[in-house]
């Protein structure tokens, strides 16, 4: 009998019942697969971690090297690629080679746009040290404005590694609720004219300009911020080994099987980190609190900053590319797209709004370069 009362108790039913935090963490898993599936809000995303989410949170037997904190556990040599930040640069690579950066060539001066949408970077970094966190802390907590999840895991994971977990989610979930979240901030400020403004045909780049993009891309931005060579270095390796057209079979692995399963791996295991007795804490609501702040004020600042040059343009840009200077691509391209289609049907935005959202993955990763080397010596 007592071998059978040891054995109930130990079971995931009974702990559940123990501490009800973690039934709430895994219904909240269920939320995000049910979400990927059904509504297809960035289900390469939310599935792997809502899944994860599910497996990270049913309770254990401390001490037989099961959980994602036990040293020496499956999950913990999985999840060691997430605190070094080698599943980030992996992502990078692959994204890299998927990544056509003709149109931002093209039109130089939307790069701009990009690193205005920085701003909330910067901003939620006030809003972080106001709110009592740690400069690390608020470091990380701010990068979560860039909106793009690999490059927030990878600051967190040099800066404040015990919040992976909530930032994490926080900027993943923010990256998915972008049709929800975009939308009205570009519409609230913009008027109608400005909204269907048409952006002339881009020029046709030359395959020598592609070329040397990521030569000069890396050695601009990273003798700028060297600590953003583990993003950026990848990243235009990836994008080198797409355009050289020597190397295709390479670039193919890179933005298949490699950035797959880097991504597989990455949301499972931020996923799994989210451990009820971990997570749950007033620190992960105020960090929720913050990132939708830092993505509201990084769509604004954009759009913001889009407006302030046409007062200088004589050939005007639609405000809305603004929207798209944050770093999570495509999916607030597609919004801006779509956002400039409801007032004009015949309004073709997407390719000046990738132009956009490129740059903001350059910017995103320079602001977490920028934030690491001010970082260094903070406490």
């Amino acid at each position: 009998m007592d071998l059978l009362t040891n054995f109930v108790q130990n079971t995931g039913y009974f702990k559940l019942f123990e501490d009800f935090r973690f039934l709430i963490m895994i219904i909240v898993g269920i939320t995000f697969v049910y979400l990927a599936i059904t509504r297809q809000y960035e289900p390469l995303l939310l599935l792997p971690i809502g899944f994860g989410m599910v497996v990270g949170n049913i309770p254990f037997f401390r001490g037989f090297g099961i959980g994602i904190y036990e040293q020496g556990s499956v999950f913990n040599y999985l999840y060691f690629g997430v605190t070094t930040g080698l599943y980030p640069s992996l992502v990078f690579l692959g994204l890299g080679a998927m990544t056509d950066f003709s149109s931002l060539l093209a039109r130089p001066k939307l790069m701009l746009l990009g690193a205005a949408a920085q701003m909330g970077v910067f901003g939620t970094l006030l809003g972080a040290l106001f709110l009592g966190f740690a400069p690390k802390e608020a470091a990380s907590i701010a990068i979560i404005g860039g909106a793009d999840g690999p490059t927030s895991i990878f600051l967190t994971a040099k800066l404040a590694p015990h919040l992976i977990g909530p930032i994490a989610i926080a900027a993943y979930s923010y990256m998915a609720l972008i049709p929800v979240i975009q939308p009205p901030i570009m519409r609230l400020l913009t008027t109608r004219k400005e909204r269907v403004i048409h952006m002339p045909d881009p020029r046709e780049v030359s395959k020598k300009e592609l070329m040397v993009f990521p030569v000069a891309g890396i050695l601009i931005c990273c003798l700028l911020a060297s600590t953003a060579l583990p993003l950026l270095g990848p990243l235009f390796l990836g994008n080198l080994l797409k355009v050289s057209g020597v190397t295709e079979r390479l670039a193919g692995t890179a933005r298949t099987a490699i950035v797959d399963t880097a991504t597989i791996i990455l949301g499972f295991c931020v996923g799994a980190s989210t451990q009820a007795d971990v997570f749950l804490t007033i620190h992960s609501i105020k960090i929720f609190c913050l990132g939708a702040v830092a993505f509201s004020v990084a769509t604004a600042s954009g759009v913001i900053f889009a407006k302030i040059m046409n007062i200088f343009l004589k050939e005007k840009i639609n405000p809305l590319l603004g929207a798209a200077g944050v770093s999570a691509v495509p999916g607030s391209a597609r919004e801006v797209h779509l956002v400039g289609q409801k007032a004009d049907p015949t309004n073709y935005l997407l390719m000046h709004a990738m132009a956009c959202n490129s740059s903001g993955v350059i910017g995103s990763a320079i602001a977490a370069g920028v934030l690491w080397s001010f970082m260094l010596g903070a406490t």
